[in-house]
């Protein structure tokens, strides 16, 4: 479990320096609006599921954060 939580607060560093790095190197363009974006719904789902365990919660509650989430992305990125 701590194990777990190591690799996933990893990743989540990762994430943020690889935003930063996008954010820093590229122009500004719809690529770019769309990696960060992305990486950003990656990490929000990361904390979601291992922070706040949503994985233990009810499967409606999971499948209603997917759906907005992915409808906040995709009225963002349209």
């Amino acid at each position: 479990m701590k194990k777990t939580l190591f690799i996933t607060y990893g990743l989540l560093i990762v994430l943020t320096a690889s935003t930063a790095l996008i954010s820093n190197s590229m122009s500004v363009s719809r690529l770019t609006i769309i990696l960060i974006i992305g990486l950003s719904a990656v990490k929000f789902l990361l904390i979601s599921f291992k922070f706040m365990e949503l994985k233990k919660a009810n499967a409606f509650w999971k499948v209603s954060l997917i759906s907005v989430l992915g409808l906040i992305v995709l009225g963002i990125i349209l």
